[in-house]
């Protein structure tokens, strides 16, 4: 496919100051080592993974729909 977003590392981290509860996950995700993208996000680390997979799923998809537009003009 080339260049893509891809995840760089899920690791467990403490809950956000203005967050309760547990299980808090940190997230790298990058483009082609660059434009990344950090978040957090709070579950099991199953679910985190799965829902940070779906993000760079999104990623990917408005990317190379937006190349295939910008090759088409």
């Amino acid at each position: 496919m080339g260049q893509s977003y891809e995840i760089v590392s899920i690791q467990k981290a403490e809950a956000p100051s203005s967050a309760e509860g547990s299980n808090w996950y940190d997230y790298v995700i990058a483009f082609d080592g660059a434009d990344t993208v950090y978040g957090c996000r709070q579950g099991s680390r199953k679910d985190v993974t799965s829902a940070v997979e779906e993000i760079v799923d999104q990623l990917n998809e408005r990317y190379w729909k937006k190349r295939s537009r910008e090759k088409k003009t």
